[in-house]
């Protein structure tokens, strides 16, 4: 999943994306909310955390514009704890939940999974699919109840394809969403990863979970959950 900081605070920014990049997210970050607002309109994020007290455009001006640009990735905001003001003006903005400062980094995070999976239409963070499923908390892969070990960038691509089961996705679009806007993206780097995906996922190729379309992409095929 790829996410946006916009945050001014940049030992805080910093060690925000510290923490997201080893809980498996890939991150972009922004010092105002001018370079927010750009990042956030030029590049498919998958959620955004956005501080109120923001240089040049403040955060609930950026949650506003977003909005109106009819960009719709989850954003939660970040306020000083006594401001209570803040939280009903950013939640009346757009914004999709908030968290004060200070707070435990572990909140956050579930805060932020919470946020991704209900915008995928997943209120669990158990994913099924067939004999498939992926705990986006604890980041375990299973196939029939027996574990598969998968790199970080293995188990963001199937992530991502959880939470989009069914639909087809380019090989740009999973560069996009997957990594940040410094990464190549006419990398054929998706292609490796499928068929590492492939290999651990199904080594014989019962399910045949992931199917390739000629010229489109890739799908997550859904299977009937098996009893």
């Amino acid at each position: 999943m790829r996410l946006l900081i916009v945050e001014d605070d940049l030992q805080l920014q910093s060690q925000l994306q510290n923490h997201l990049q080893l809980a498996n997210f890939s991150v972009d970050v922004a010092s105002d909310g001018e370079i927010g607002l750009f990042q956030g309109t030029e590049y498919p994020y998958d959620a955004a955390i956005i501080d109120v007290g923001l240089p040049k455009i403040d955060g609930i001006s950026l949650i506003k514009s977003l909005r109106e640009k009819d960009i719709k990735f989850p954003i939660l905001i970040l306020t000083a704890r006594d401001h209570w003001q803040d939280k009903v003006t950013g939640l009346d903005a757009g914004a999709d939940d908030y968290l004060a400062k200070p707070f435990q980094v572990e909140e956050l995070l579930a805060r932020l999974n919470a946020l991704i999976r209900r915008s995928a239409g997943q209120a669990s963070p158990i994913i099924y699919n067939g004999p498939l499923s992926i705990n986006t908390k604890s980041m375990q892969v299973e196939v029939n109840h027996q574990a598969v070990n998968l790199s970080s960038s293995e188990y963001r691509l199937l992530e991502y394809l959880m939470l989009h089961l069914g639909e087809v996705k380019s090989k740009a679009e999973l560069t996009e969403h997957i990594y940040n806007e410094d990464f190549d993206l006419d990398s054929n780097v998706i292609e490796v990863f499928v068929r590492r995906l492939r290999k651990k996922l199904d080594p014989t190729s019962e399910y045949d979970f992931i199917e390739t379309l000629r010229g489109q992409g890739y799908k997550l095929k859904p299977l009937q959950s098996e009893t």
